[in-house]
Parts: C-alpha cells; sequence; structure tokens
C-alpha cells in the first residue's frame, strides 16, 4: 500500500480508503463489517470513512463497536465523520452546519465511534442558510478542543471552499484541507478541472467517493443484476438517473474488451484511473462481499498498465475530458 499527503497538510493517508455508506448498519451483518474491516485494515488501509447520516447514526455505531473489539494502535488509523444531514431528526436544530448542530454532531459522533477525536470532520454539504463565518470559527474552535484534528467539505464548490479559506486567512483561523467529491470515469469536471484554482492556491487534499459509479463501472450493470445491486436502491435512484444511461452503459463495454487487452479487470482499471490522478489524497472504497474487496485492494497494481497510450484509449472511449481553466 503507498500512502499520500493529503493535500497542503503532513497527514498520509492510504492510497485506498474504506467507507461505510449505504453498507454499515444497513445493506450487510455485522459479522461481515468486520472481516470487511480486518480486510482493508491487513493490506495497510489506515483511514475508514463515515458519517452521522449513514444508516442514521447505527454505521457508526457499528463502526465504533468494531473498531473498539480490535487491538489496532489508534495511532496506525484514521477515522472521519460528517455533519450536515442530521442522524434522523428533521428539526431545523438537528440539521445543517450552524454552530449549535455540528457541535452536537462532532459529540455525538465521538460517542458512536467509540473515539476521544476524529481525524476528519467534513461539512456534508454547503449550508446556504448558515454564515459561512459561523462554521468555520466552529470547525476552527473543534479542532482547538482537540475533538477534531482536520475539517473538510464533501460536494461543494471551488468557490465556496475559496470562501472558508478567506473568512479563515482573515480571522487566523483553520481553514478546511480536504474535499471529499464524486469522481469516476464518468463524473470528472469538479476534480479535474473546477478544482484546478485551489489546488494551485491553498492546497487542497480529495477523500474521493464512488470511483466505481455506484457498480456501474463495474460492468455488471451491462449484465443482470439482482434486486439487491445498489442502484436498485431506492435512495440511490438520483444517481441511476444521471449515470445509468445506454451510452455510459455502452462506453463500459468498450472499457472492458480494453481492460481484458490488459490483462485486468473492469473494476480494477476503474480504480487505478483514479490512483493515477496525483490530485486524488485516497480512494473510497465500499464493499458488501469480501471478494470484492479483494479484488478491488488489487487496484494499485494496474496502474503502472495505464502508460500514455493507455491512457489516450481511454479517453477515447469516455470522450468527457473536461475543459481545463486557462492562467
Amino acid at each position: 500500500m503507498e500512502y499520500r499527503r493529503m493535500g497542503n497538510t503532513g497527514l498520509q493517508l492510504s492510497e485506498l480508503s474504506f467507507g461505510s455508506w449505504i453498507t454499515f448498519g444497513n445493506q450487510i451483518e455485522d459479522n461481515t463489517s468486520g472481516r470487511l474491516l480486518d480486510m482493508a485494515y491487513d493490506a495497510g488501509i489506515n483511514f475508514f470513512d463515515n458519517a452521522e447520516v449513514y444508516a442514521n447514526g447505527a454505521s457508526e455505531e457499528v463502526m465504533g463497536r468494531l473498531l473498539a473489539q480490535r487491538d489496532w494502535p489508534r495511532d496506525t488509523w484514521c477515522v472521519s465523520s460528517k455533519v450536515f444531514f442530521g442522524a434522523g431528526g428533521k428539526l431545523p436544530t438537528q440539521r445543517g452546519l450552524h454552530r449549535k448542530h455540528v457541535t452536537e454532531a462532532c459529540h455525538d459522533a465521538l460517542k458512536r465511534l467509540r473515539v476521544d477525536y476524529l481525524d476528519l470532520f467534513f461539512c456534508h454539504r454547503p449550508d446556504k442558510q448558515t454564515p459561512m463565518e459561523e462554521t468555520v470559527w466552529t470547525m476552527h474552535q473543534l479542532i482547538q478542543q482537540g475533538k477534531i484534528l482536520y475539517w473538510g467539505t464533501s460536494e461543494w464548490s471551488a468557490a465556496e471552499i475559496m470562501d472558508a479559506h478567506r473568512i479563515a486567512e482573515r480571522h487566523h483561523l483553520i481553514g478546511p484541507v480536504v474535499e471529499q467529491p464524486q469522481y469516476n470515469m464518468l463524473v470528472r469536471d469538479k476534480v479535474e478541472a473546477e478544482f484546478a484554482d485551489v489546488y494551485r492556491t491553498v492546497g487542497l487534499g480529495t477523500t474521493i467517493w464512488s470511483p466505481l459509479a455506484s457498480g456501474i463501472l463495474t460492468g455488471k450493470y451491462n449484465r443482470t443484476v439482482g434486486a439487491d445491486a445498489r442502484l436498485k436502491r431506492e435512495e440511490l435512484n438520483w444517481i441511476a438517473e444521471l449515470l445509468l444511461t445506454d451510452e455510459n452503459l455502452n462506453k463500459v463495454s468498450a472499457l472492458e474488451a480494453l481492460a481484458g487487452d490488459l490483462g485486468t479487470t473492469m473494476p480494477k482499471l476503474a480504480l487505478a484511473w483514479c490512483l493515477k490522478n496525483p490530485n486524488v489524497s485516497t480512494v473510497l472504497l465500499g464493499a458488501t462481499k469480501t471478494n470484492q474487496l479483494e479484488e478491488n485492494l488489487q487496484a494499485p497494481e494496474v496502474v503502472p498498465l495505464l502508460t500514455p497510450d493507455v491512457m489516450e484509449r481511454i479517453e477515447e472511449i469516455l470522450d468527457n475530458a473536461p475543459a481545463h481553466p486557462q492562467y
């Protein structure tokens, strides 16, 4: 396992990491969750991702219980939570990025995950109802209190991230150092183009989610899938509507053929393609079965196969390279 600095920070994250969205406390049993955690840690993964909203807090409870059962030294792994959507409550005080919810969500995540501090704490979405200054101050104060070590954003725009940095600089506060965007062969604009100026100016780590486009880039949706397939789930209809198109499935067919030519599989090719991007700090893996995780953990072995000629062939198939800003 290789390790990469998270943006301009000194923290080094494993190039592959493990997340529990949809799975822990929801789609799989605790015994399976434990085996997946063990496989990830034994392979060198040092970052485990979570959020208050995952299974309305149950995902963090499961992960916290499993982590507490292991004798892994705390200085060998990192864990995150995210704040915005809440853990099931619908009242205005139970969600958002205002000081009350951010503070209470941090305390609740610490309890559920059974840790003394969070390594990373993400603002899960921007909050148009809360002044940016209030959120930045609150995150800075949580760092000062020793409850979080780094804070970041998820699915924020470059303008919003830079706004937070301007406020932090004005008041000599600690700004966001990492963003968690969706990034894969089918969703590229934000990571490759929109954030270009952020990398260049303030630096930015990225813990990318959905590198396999919720399974589309495994090739399984080009075949018959069971009712338990991820994009069959009601809460993921929005992803299915955006990405599960005939055009994308045709691209996946062509990419599968290319993967075969390289002597690898479609999932490993898609993950290796994400790893090829130097602005990716870590690629978040998710799995419901041990054989899935075992295969995905082999993706770094494919990166050397992605020569300039192969990358050019991939670009010809995808035909979706974003326009880069001109400086």
